[in-house]
């Protein structure tokens, strides 16, 4: 787990942080877009191994996100969780688009860590190379 970087991508700074300061905590890099527009650049700027997407965003909204890191080879792979305070209602719709994970915010803690723990396994499994 120990380096792995992860991307949020909402527009609340206060969120952002909070989650910042949870994923430092254990043991995580992590950088942060506050719009759609700047999304997609950051991505290819740090190359995350993670991406935390709010489908509320200014710029066009998460699933046009979603939308253009599934159909982006170089991004494709990386998996996204969608935490929103959008309702549940939109699950399905993140799921069928592409990402790995659902929540609504305020999320749990502990249920948020354990899907990043659980995307990013299969990753670390691969080994170096």
């Amino acid at each position: 787990m120990s380096g792995r970087k992860i991307l949020i991508i909402d527009d609340d700074p206060n969120l952002t942080l909070g989650l910042a300061v949870r994923l430092k905590a254990n043991g995580y890099s992590v950088a942060s877009a506050a719009d759609a527009v700047m999304a997609l650049t950051r991505v290819r700027q740090e190359q995350p191994d993670l991406i935390i997407l709010d489908l509320g965003l200014p710029g066009g909204d998460g699933f046009l996100v979603l939308e253009r890191l599934r159909g982006n080879p170089e991004m494709a792979l990386i998996p996204v969780i969608v935490l929103t305070a959008r309702g549940q209602h939109l699950a399905e719709s993140a799921l069928q688009r592409g990402a790995a994970a659902f929540f609504q915010k305020p999320a749990d803690n502990d249920a948020l860590l354990s899907a990043i723990s659980q995307q990013l396994a299969p990753h670390d499994a691969e080994g170096p190379g």
